[in-house]
């Protein structure tokens, strides 16, 4: 299936994780991609796994945090390409040492609550802002945010990495609202817990395990599966979505809080 065949596909954050099966998986149906990371060791790797699939990319160096490397590096993929069709904003500023002190609204600094929401909600708004620019300079496109099921409910711990991806969801009705006519579709996806190989070495098993529990197919996806719903997105196959925040989440968030348990007590496995 080659339906992004001589798109122009742009994803930030491709270096590792969901960027980097997005990248592929674009690639293999056909899109020339940018491939964007603040790290140009892990892009370069993205880039030489979709070079031996057969596909065509390239990388570029993106910091999320800085209006300017965000406008660089977007017009510089509309230069080297000569359009930018798609846009996928998976970026996210997510530090371990951020993350660890993302506790409640008491726990975590003023400093570290100000840094995610630069990073995070602000880097995806530029992002957006550039991705518009060179768009309506074609004819439009199509533009996908990753937001997060934290981002759809509330979870104890995580509230500045939960509200910047709320904040994403809103971005992204609102770039949808103000720019459909104008031939640009904007989606968001929301993935769950999403098995990747450092997941295991950085979340306690136990965790991990409550979260397959939460899930209605009972496994955690993988970073192909939410490329898969990004591609679609990205395509004009989905051509009159637009607008919306697709739930990736293995129907994690598709259920009452009591699902788990209720399962165990009515004798189902």
């Amino acid at each position: 299936m080659k339906n992004l065949a001589g798109k122009v596909a742009m994803i930030t954050g491709a270096g590792s994780g969901i960027g980097r099966a997005t990248a592929q998986v674009m690639a293999a149906r056909g899109a020339l991609v940018a491939v964007a990371d603040i790290n140009m060791i892990t892009a370069q790797e993205t880039v030489d796994l979709i070079a031996d699939a057969g596909g065509t990319a390239h990388a570029v160096s993106i910091d999320i945090t800085s209006e300017a490397a965000i406008k660089t590096a977007i017009e510089q993929v509309a230069h080297d390409f000569g359009r930018l069709d798609v846009l996928h904003n998976n970026a996210a500023f997510a530090p371990f040492d951020v993350i660890a002190n993302d506790t409640d609204i008491l726990g975590i600094t003023t400093e570290n609550w100000d840094r995610v929401m630069q990073g995070t909600l602000r880097g995806t708004m530029l992002c957006c802002r550039y991705g518009v620019i060179e768009m309506l300079k074609t004819g439009g496109g199509s533009i996908v945010n990753t937001s997060s099921m934290y981002g759809m409910s509330a979870f104890n711990l995580m509230p500045a990495y939960s509200v910047s991806k709320a904040g994403i969801n809103m971005l992204t009705q609102n770039v949808a609202t103000a720019f459909g006519r104008k031939g640009i579709r904007c989606n968001a996806v929301a993935p769950s817990m999403i098995h990747t190989p450092m997941l295991e070495g950085a979340i306690p098993a136990p965790f991990i395990e409550m979260n397959i529990d939460a899930t209605l197919v009972g496994y955690l996806g993988s970073p192909d599966d939410v490329a898969q719903v990004v591609a679609w997105l990205a395509s004009d196959d989905s051509r009159y979505i637009t607008g919306q925040i697709i739930r990736a989440d293995g129907g994690s968030t598709a259920h009452l809080p009591t699902y788990a348990d209720a399962r165990r007590f009515f004798g189902a496995v």
